[in-house]
């Protein structure tokens, strides 16, 4: 179900107003109601759970955001010009986001992945006409980082370097979008954000609107329980490089989760919700339902979770099996 608050944002674009590009398509999405589900894993009758469907962005996930802010930014302020290549290390979502805004806007793309991403994102990436630099996958997305600066260090002249873990352009995306759709589709009741910890982009802008709004708003961050648990999309930021735009003042609360459990709650979000989403999605629900449960009986919550992207880019990996 969408939440009955979804509906001021979905008309925001009249029937005269059609898109110019698919990239006039980024944000305003849907907010879906997991009330129910989060009543049947036992969260109580006056706790309600909300979860934005962030595969509804071009490219298939909330990194469409922080990648078209990065870009326009930079086209903005001459960074990024005339011959220069777009380069940039991804564990996926981004790439593949950046890979979709160079098609639209015509300039090309390089990206360093670690070799063990699934297929289908290294195939979304090459579809969109994007270069693929493959790194160790056993150094993970930080040996991605490390190889991109290498590149970029060689012939710096060649390269814009988007570097969404320092780019302020990242956080912006959720300040300025997220955030805000959240408070409108709530109609400023949120009264906890749940986001996983990656980029930590999404986290810090839309947590920092929120808070603005609402200095009670509680800003929960999700992490791997240790650096053993791979879930795509998140950091265990103790043994990570940590993003540079990262503000850990905003964090009312830390949670981890295994990825046994991220597995769980994806799996049970397809069977009892009907919704295919990626493991980090499993993660963020895990523990916003757990943020909900604790919750006493006379507090009226209103938790939202943001899921990343859906299940479609996992499917080789065989866990779905």
């Amino acid at each position: 179900m969408i939440a009955q608050a979804l509906s001021p944002i979905s008309a925001e674009r009249g029937a005269s107003d059609s898109a110019i590009s698919v990239l006039d398509d980024i944000g305003n999405t849907p907010l879906l109601d997991l009330t129910e589900f989060a009543h049947g894993c036992g969260v109580l009758d006056n706790v309600q759970l909300f979860a934005k469907a962030e595969w509804a962005n071009p490219g298939g996930s909330v990194k469409a955001r922080a990648a078209f802010k990065i870009v326009e930014e930079a086209e903005e302020d001459g960074r990024l010009g005339a011959g220069q290549i777009l380069i940039d290390s991804s564990s996926g979502n981004t790439a593949i986001a950046y890979a979709l805004v160079g098609a639209v806007r015509g300039f090309p793309v390089h990206l360093v992945m670690p070799k063990n991403v699934s297929r289908e994102r290294k195939a979304l990436v090459k579809a969109y006409g994007a270069t693929l630099i493959e790194s160790d996958p056993l150094e993970g997305s930080d040996g991605a980082i490390r190889m991109v600066r290498k590149i970029v260090a060689a012939n710096p002249e060649r390269y814009f370097y988007a570097d969404q873990y320092n780019n302020d352009a990242n956080w912006r995306a959720h300040y300025e979008g997220t955030g805000p759709e959240i408070w409108q589709q709530t109609q400023g009741r949120v009264s906890h954000f749940v986001a996983g910890l990656g980029t930590t982009g999404t986290f810090v802008g839309a947590g920092r609107f929120l808070r603005e709004q609402n200095a009670a708003a509680q800003l929960v961050a999700v992490q791997p329980e240790d650096e053993l648990s791979v879930i795509e999309g998140l950091k265990y930021l103790p043994t990570a490089i940590t993003p540079g735009i990262y503000a850990p003042s905003l964090v009312d609360r830390h949670m981890t989760v295994s990825a046994e459990t991220a597995w769980d709650v994806t799996q049970s979000l397809a069977r009892a919700a009907g919704l295919f989403v990626g493991f980090s999605s499993g993660a963020a629900v895990a523990a916003a339902v757990q943020v909900a449960k604790e919750l006493p009986r006379n507090t009226d919550g209103v938790v939202v979770t943001l899921l990343p992207d859906d299940g479609s880019k996992y499917v080789s990996l065989g866990l779905f099996d």
